[in-house]
């Protein structure tokens, strides 16, 4: 996917790029392939891949869901940004807070933010499990997303306990079967959730498999939710 065919498949979905964001995302580009010559951000560094597989791919969850307003997303596990920082872009009155444990990818992403002049993007070095226990960001958000992090049961304890009451959690997956999500309700409905869509989906040209999954939070987060670091890991709701 070329920058052409990535602004007119998005047109397709009613999303308008204007010049300024298409330089943002060329830069972008360019600031991951320079970085991840020092560090592993990602195993894909084709031109085209990137914008169909990271920028596209990214961008997906507005199809189905409206991010054209002021929302307090926080993206869990971003890595190089994916999927909260395309979506700032796109839609500038987002307030964006990325949560990773690596700070060599927390200092990738403090210079993205510098020269993109993404004023509206916050970066926290840490684990979710301790973030998702601290007053400032516990059930503080809108939207937490998440994409090809862990099974969906321990993305849940991750996400869910960050979101407020009535908000979601969109849990962004490449092939995804139904018996994950027939293991993760447990897990979701213990956290305050209920999963209200299952929208699946093919990336254009090369046809694999996407799927994103929103999950609604109607009650409050049982106070011992997240666990202590490393424990939805090893041992899952």
């Amino acid at each position: 996917m070329n920058e052409a065919k990535f602004k007119n498949e998005l047109l397709l979905h009613d999303i308008i790029l204007s010049d300024k964001q298409m330089e943002q995302f060329s830069t972008y580009y360019s600031l991951l392939i320079e970085w991840n010559k020092k560090i592993n951000l990602t195993s894909i560094i084709d031109k085209e891949e990137v914008y169909l597989k990271h920028f596209f791919d990214s961008i997906s969850p507005a199809f189905y869901f409206n991010f054209n307003r002021e929302l307090n997303i926080c993206d869990v596990g971003a890595g190089a940004g994916f999927p909260s920082i395309p979506l700032l872009i796109v839609f500038p009155k987002l307030h964006v807070t990325i949560i990773d444990s690596l700070k060599k990818r927390i200092t990738f992403l403090e210079e993205l933010k510098a020269v993109l002049n993404l004023s509206n993007l916050h970066l926290v070095h840490g684990r979710a499990e301790d973030i998702g226990k601290s007053k400032q960001y516990r059930e503080h958000f809108d939207i937490v997303v998440s994409r090809a992090v862990a099974k969906l049961n321990v993305l849940a304890e991750y996400c869910i306990p960050l979101c407020k009451v009535t908000g979601h959690f969109i849990a962004l997956k490449g092939v995804f079967n139904q018996l994950e999500l027939k293991e993760s309700i447990n897990a979701i409905d213990i956290l305050g959730g209920r999963v209200v869509n299952n929208n699946q989906f093919y990336l254009p040209f090369e046809k694999s498999e996407r799927s994103i999954i929103e999950i609604e939070k109607h009650l409050k987060t049982p106070n011992k939710y997240p666990r202590k670091a490393g424990t939805p890991s090893k041992k899952p709701l």
